[in-house]
């Protein structure tokens, strides 16, 4: 299977280039904006035309959650009218599409855990061109699948993990939210998953929704707390309201997933956030 991953050099695109090695029998190519401007539609088309993947990877995306608040357009550029120019792009020449979405596309105002079929009411303009790349995909008759993730997390780029190792090391004092609750998830276990998943996707033409995390929820502040033990670091993690630590972007305070659907359909098994946890720490003291 010829396989275009876009997003190449972000977390979950870096995590599944080490990943890929794993799989031989599949050819991947691995672009980033320095490759490839997708919010150039000519070229976008001209590019996936000419090496016609059998299947596209979108893990492109906008992620400046606080920054999307004053720049909206070109979150919505990236979110929404890249992914649905791409769906637009594999409907025409039968590509399967897998694209990578969020747990921000609810509000968190529920406190049962997410299924696929819940109504979403995204709350920041980061949200709002998560959910409405959702809504341009399903506009297209395009095969594949929409994984919804949550608190992604690797040995790759900037995320909370590394910046906790790090800040703990520096300050030795941290002040973390403690009533905001989610689903890790290591892009390790997201890369594995999605390459898995890649033979067993149906010929449909039907687009479908499944979640993906890590098993468990968790708080910031016990996630915190977990990255400082495991990283034996020396360092007090002090618990803070939201109220007390405002950002520009409001974020869920409750976005745990139902992950019955994927287990179900595909047979996978999950791991629990802090087994995956120490994978991450121990690759990163590796480095």
């Amino acid at each position: 299977m010829k396989i275009l991953v876009t997003g190449g050099d972000g977390q979950l695109g870096r995590s599944l280039r080490k990943c890929a090695v794993n799989y031989p029998d599949h050819a991947f190519t691995f672009i980033d904006i320095n490759d490839l401007d997708l919010t150039d539609p000519v070229k976008t088309v001209a590019y996936v035309t000419g090496l016609m993947p059998g299947i596209l990877i979108n893990c492109a995306a906008y992620t400046a959650v606080d920054k999307a608040e004053e720049d909206s357009a070109l979150a919505m550029n990236v979110n929404a009218e890249v992914p649905g120019k791409l769906a637009w792009i594999c409907s025409g020449q039968g590509i399967k599409l897998i694209h990578i979405s969020t747990d921000y596309v609810f509000d968190g105002k529920s406190y049962m855990p997410y299924s696929e079929d819940d109504p979403c009411n995204p709350a920041s303009a980061y949200a709002k061109s998560k959910y409405e790349g959702e809504r341009e995909i399903l506009r297209h008759n395009v095969s594949g699948i929409i994984i919804r993730t949550s608190w992604l997390y690797s040995e790759y780029g900037h995320n909370f993990v590394k910046t906790i190792l790090a800040k703990g090391i520096e300050l030795g004092n941290l002040r973390v939210v403690y009533d905001q609750i989610g689903g890790p998830t290591y892009a390790g276990d997201l890369a594995k998953t999605l390459i898995e998943l890649i033979p067993r996707l149906s010929d449909s033409e039907k687009m479908e929704i499944f979640n993906y995390a890590n098993e468990g929820a968790v708080s910031w502040y016990d996630f915190a707390k977990a990255i400082i033990d495991i990283g034996g670091i020396d360092c007090k993690i002090q618990p803070v309201g939201t109220i007390d630590y405002p950002t520009p972007a409001a974020r869920p305070p409750y976005s745990v997933f139902n992950k019955t659907k994927i287990r179900e359909r595909f047979g996978i098994e999950i791991p629990y956030w802090r087994d995956s946890l120490k994978v991450c720490i121990r690759n990163l003291k590796s480095l």
